[in-house]
């Protein structure tokens, strides 16, 4: 929803009707993941996707009807070999996606928990898509930390879900919890989606030099709030970096040692040190290698690489860490220029994400698309 949620704002704010499809679960080879959405305006325009291509029209019909009727509709897609030419997804996945009418009356908490997601606080908001009462099917609780909004049909109902959905916010989740109809642990016939709006991952880059720009405005296209690091002043400015959230002026280990003990480097965190110069690689590596964060990668030449290394063993940095050490930093595309360099790296952190290889897909046999 993160996607539209621009559009979905404005149309509700407008009091103009409009229709929201989610993607509430996949399986198999499905393109996009739950969360991702489609909204459909009561005078035709539509923002986002639910499937890359593949069901966009037949949701776009599903919408205008949710609209005229006012009635939400959980609805599956996929292929088979009897239906592998109608509406379905050609890459043999399938997808249930949620289509539901989006106005004051049907989704009266859309105010606040838009105010959040745009302050950047974890929240989550958890919908109904399927109950034995149809009267139940489309309500909403917005879930923060400490408090809750709105209300799922019971207390018990309320109570159950609060606990799981801040479970999953907790850990950047997003999917289906299943209960009995009125919130037993144990049972079937009611199932939450559970939209997990934590903040974005941040992406520091360290080394305000022409790569870094390149890096920046890749990460940022990503999703990552993107933090440009750099001790001279000359060089690390706004008019340099405009697409980054951030441009400090900081040695880069302080800033490192700081951003952690304040607790704004987490797990999702990537660390690109782009710098390759010894002053401030090796304390800066010092700290990056000893958090506990998704990536670490430093830029230079295999000697670089070697000269680097002999600097952290002598600091007293383990093996173990070392390991976690990307470099040369980037997957082997062959890149040259900043942007194709950047490219690189995107891919590499990709990869470590998802458990690619880097290899090409014709080369491989599998799944496209890996779930963890």
């Amino acid at each position: 929803m993160r996607e539209v949620l621009a559009e979905v704002s404005s149309q509700w704010q407008g009091g103009r009707p409009s229709a929201l499809g989610t993607v509430v679960a996949t399986f198999h080879s499905a393109p996009r993941a739950p969360g991702a959405a489609m909204l459909v305006a009561d005078d035709g325009q539509v923002w986002g996707s639910v499937s890359g291509g593949c069901v966009e029209g037949a949701v776009y019909e599903l919408a205008q009807r949710v609209m005229a009727e006012g009635r939400p509709v959980l609805q599956r897609y996929g292929v088979s070999e009897e239906d592998a030419f109608s509406v379905g997804l050609t890459c043999g996945g399938v997808l249930d996606v949620f289509v539901e009418p989006v106005d004051a009356e049907h989704f009266a908490e859309l105010a606040e928990l838009t105010e959040s997601i745009r302050a950047q606080r974890p929240v989550v908001l958890a919908t109904v898509v399927r109950h034995p009462d149809p009267q139940r099917v489309g309500r909403h609780l917005v879930v923060w930390p400490d408090r809750t909004l709105g209300g799922l049909g019971s207390s018990r109902v309320d109570d159950a879900v609060t606990d799981d959905a801040r479970g999953m916010l907790a850990s950047g989740r997003s999917g289906l919890l299943h209960y009995g109809p009125d919130g037993q642990c144990r049972g079937e016939g009611l199932a939450v989606f559970v939209n997990s709006f934590e903040p974005p991952p941040r992406m520091l880059v360290f080394g305000a030099i022409d790569f870094a720009a390149a890096v920046a405005r890749l990460g940022s296209y990503l999703g990552y709030r993107v933090t440009v690091c750099d001790a001279r002043p000359v060089f690390a400015t706004r008019g340099r970096f405009p697409e980054a959230d951030e441009v400090v002026v900081d040695w880069p280990h302080r800033y490192l040692t700081t951003q952690a003990a304040a607790g704004r480097v987490d797990q999702r965190t990537v660390v690109t040190v782009l710098t390759h110069d010894p002053k401030f690689d090796v304390p800066l590596l010092e700290v990056a290698l000893r958090l506990d964060v998704a990536y670490v990668g430093a830029m230079g030449s295999r000697r670089t690489h070697e000269d680097r290394v002999a600097r952290l063993r002598a600091a007293g940095v383990s093996e173990w860490e070392l390991a976690r050490l990307s470099s040369p930093i980037g997957l082997d595309l062959g890149a040259r220029t900043p942007e194709e360099t950047a490219v690189s790296i995107a891919a590499e952190i990709i990869a470590l994400r998802w458990g690619g290889h880097g290899r090409r897909l014709v080369e491989v046999s599998g799944p496209i698309h890996r779930s963890s």
